[in-house]
């Protein structure tokens, strides 16, 4: 699958905008700030019907102007389709399949495969352990519709028992009975996600060491450690759902003290780790970006053995830290066969040109992006 044409109006810092795009690497370099990151950000929205950096769908839309709008046409195996993203100041937001409406997004979600690398992905690593379910979460939805349906309705249970326990509080009155209602609900849909996690951590670890090792080039062994509460609790022949209702009732008390629900897969974490040892604590920045590359050109593989599609790739000034041969070497990967489209930035010209010289089989297209305008280089 891939992008064939896409076309922006008033979003972010471009009034209008169109480009052709060639299905294998694509190019965009520019100074800082000249808008490059923008144009993946478009591309991904219409894969998952909203920004990677920003929250508030509003905050996109160009200056004063009253809307924004992304197009783009995609070409999967001789069939092409039409997806549109419209966001209008005082509206809801319209995703569009061939100009047909999606009355719920998360229906849309997994239609066009998609990974992204950013140098936000850093937090992956240093930020709290939901960023980490979230990179999970993110994999699996992509491929699993029962899954993400599952997770849904588990994070609402979750909202619903913590207000009915800060309610027991307000009111000094406690009633097992609903609060039953709701471990029942947590047992049930927590039971499919903390299955499918470790489904996904077990298939994972392998291509993750792979494409580590890929781009280290070195004897450094890289793990990831499933870390779920539920894993070492109670016997391990009963199912995940009985289990998670026993450590519900067993925490029940010391959640009425706390006002919120403490045990669950909404806990759950990844442990990151070079020859067992933490990667946030002990590694290079180096180090952790080639983990971090690793973990999502691996995230990238698993997706396409599932799904049998591959997912466009976004590349965002992801050369920072890493040395000439490590940049050469990425490259040569995601220019591959192994891969499919590809979109990336970088704010040295020279840089990405000197590499495909050393790599004419690499199809691709290099465009300047200087200030809410792009420009086809080669």
């Amino acid at each position: 699958m891939h992008l064939e044409n896409i076309k922006l109006s008033n979003f972010k810092n471009y009034s209008n905008l169109e480009l052709d795009l060639c299905d294998n690497v694509n190019c965009f370099v520019g100074n800082n700030g000249a808008g490059k990151t923008n144009l993946l950000d478009a591309v991904y929205y219409l894969s998952f019907c909203k920004s990677y950096f920003t929250t508030i769908d509003t905050q996109n839309i160009r200056f004063e102007e009253p809307f924004f709008a992304i197009h783009g046409r995609y070409q999967h195996q001789d069939n092409g389709f039409t997806v549109s993203c419209i966001q209008k100041r005082g509206a809801a937001k319209q995703v569009k399949l061939d100009r047909k409406c999606y009355q719920t997004l998360s229906d849309h979600i997994g239609k066009i495969p998609l990974v992204i690398i950013t140098p936000s992905d850093q937090s992956l690593i240093l930020g709290g352990s939901e960023l980490r379910r979230k990179f999970m979460d993110g994999v699996i939805a992509q491929t699993d519709k029962e899954f993400l349906t599952h997770l849904i309705q588990y994070q609402k249970s979750v909202d619903q028992r913590n207000k009915l326990l800060k309610q027991f509080y307000e009111d000094r009155q406690f009633d097992s009975a609903a609060l039953q209602l709701w471990d029942d609900q947590l047992a049930i849909h927590g039971a499919v996600v903390h299955e499918a996690r470790c489904r996904f951590v077990e298939g994972f670890i392998p291509i993750f060491q792979y494409y580590f090792e890929q781009i280290a080039g070195s004897s450094e062994l890289p793990l990831l450690q499933f870390n779920s509460s539920l894993l070492s609790f109670g016997n391990p022949s009963d199912s995940a759902e009985t289990r998670l209702r026993m450590q519900l009732l067993e925490s029940r008390n010391h959640d009425k003290c706390v006002l919120y629900t403490t045990v669950g897969p909404h806990k759950d974490d990844l442990d990151f780790l070079i020859d067992n040892f933490m990667v946030r604590r002990f590694s290079s920045q180096g180090q952790q970006k080639t983990y971090l590359l690793a973990l999502k050109l691996a995230q990238f593989e698993y997706i396409f053995n599932i799904g049998k599609i591959k997912p466009i790739l976004l590349l965002d000034d992801v050369f920072d830290k890493l040395d000439m041969p490590r940049v050469k070497q990425l490259i040569h990967l995601v220019g591959s066969d192994r891969f499919g489209q590809v979109l990336l930035t970088d704010t040295q010209p020279g840089r990405v040109q000197a590499i495909f010289d050393e790599m004419p089989n690499i199809e691709h297209r290099i465009f300047e992006v200087s200030q809410g305008s792009v420009f086809l280089k080669s």
